[in-house]
């Protein structure tokens, strides 16, 4: 895996696609506030700070997972927390450019 692959830079619409395709769940990381400004239908509000303590409900799920938030920032520091404890999960960046992605 090259560096730019690694950094998720390289092919993040190849690889939404096959989290979707094996019915990835989404996992917004937002606050509840922004959540209820708008998200992506059927997507699931975690919000970072709770994101750890909801580790073992996220395995529950036995789906990968794809988390996003407004610019990818947050989503990128749940992508790891999540990654660290052994679930699939893609950081799907902002969840707007997510959603035209899909």
């Amino acid at each position: 895996m090259g560096i730019l692959s690694m950094l998720g830079l390289v092919s993040k619409s190849k690889n939404i696609k096959e989290f979707t395709n094996k019915g990835a769940v989404i996992i917004d990381v937002r606050s509840r506030g922004e959540f209820q400004g708008g998200h992506i239908k059927g997507s699931k509000n975690i919000p970072l700070d709770t994101i750890a303590a909801k580790i073992s409900e996220i395995k529950k799920l036995e789906k990968p997972v794809i988390v996003c938030c407004r610019s990818g920032m947050r989503s990128a520091q749940a992508a790891s927390i999540l990654k660290e404890n052994g679930i699939e999960v893609i950081n799907g960046g902002g969840w707007q450019s997510l959603e035209s992605k899909l």
